[in-house]
């Protein structure tokens, strides 16, 4: 394959995630504000929640850390380990994902919040090529107690716990709830990749996973 040239039919991944953050893109805007694909089963009604097991207790929330830029995501429970790579918009207002060359990456939102930071940051991966799983095809196999290591520049770790896993349908989804922060004094952190079933039709899937977590630990800079 030459440099540049695209894999066979990934067309269907790059509507998957535009279609995602391209929402994401049009609330902020709507908003006016900053701070703000896993296979997965289809989705019924609006969104399905994984919920909370039973026996799972949460820990409690750690402050807000300062804004220093990501580096990998680790997520032990899921085998997924990644380097993080700051994306921007493209021109019809969806977040730029990493190449699909380079699928094994997950994207940040970098105009939005840095993970560890109050708000709620964004990373946004794909769930798989033509050829084989990407970065994110366990994402929806992410359950609450599961624990988001995040590296940043400065060599400090934020780390975060999952509390609630959901599947939202594109027919009728929530930008406030996929992306919008639980409690304003907290770091927050979603993870987005696409699930549902695969549309021939439309190219696209049909729903979008997003994990939700929030900051409860974190290691101080080398």
């Amino acid at each position: 394959m030459s440099h540049g040239e695209r894999p066979h039919g990934n067309g269907r991944l790059v509507t998957g995630v535009a279609w995602a953050v391209l929402l994401l893109g049009l609330w902020l805007w709507g908003r006016g504000i900053t701070d703000v694909h896993g296979l997965s089963a289809p989705t019924t009604g609006d969104a399905a929640a994984v919920g909370r097991p039973l026996g799972v207790k949460l820990p409690p929330a750690h402050r807000p850390l300062a804004a220093v830029p990501p580096q990998r995501v680790d997520i032990g429970a899921l085998k997924i380990q990644a380097p993080v790579v700051a994306r921007g918009l493209d021109g019809n207002g969806a977040i730029d994902p990493p190449p699909f060359s380079r699928a094994d990456e997950v994207g940040w939102y970098g105009g939005g919040a840095k993970p560890g930071e109050r708000g709620t940051a964004l990373l946004v991966g794909h769930v798989d090529t033509d050829t084989r799983p990407a970065v994110f095809y366990r994402l929806s196999s992410a359950k609450p107690g599961d624990t988001v290591r995040v590296a940043r520049d400065d060599g400090s770790v934020a780390e975060f716990t999952v509390d609630d896993v959901q599947v939202f349908s594109r027919a009728r989804f929530d930008a406030k709830k996929a992306y919008g922060q639980r409690q304003s004094d907290r770091a927050e952190l979603r993870l987005i990749t696409c699930g549902g079933s695969y549309d021939r039709a439309s190219r696209s899937y049909t729903a979008n996973v997003v994990v939700s977590a929030y900051l409860t630990g974190a290691s101080s800079p080398r």
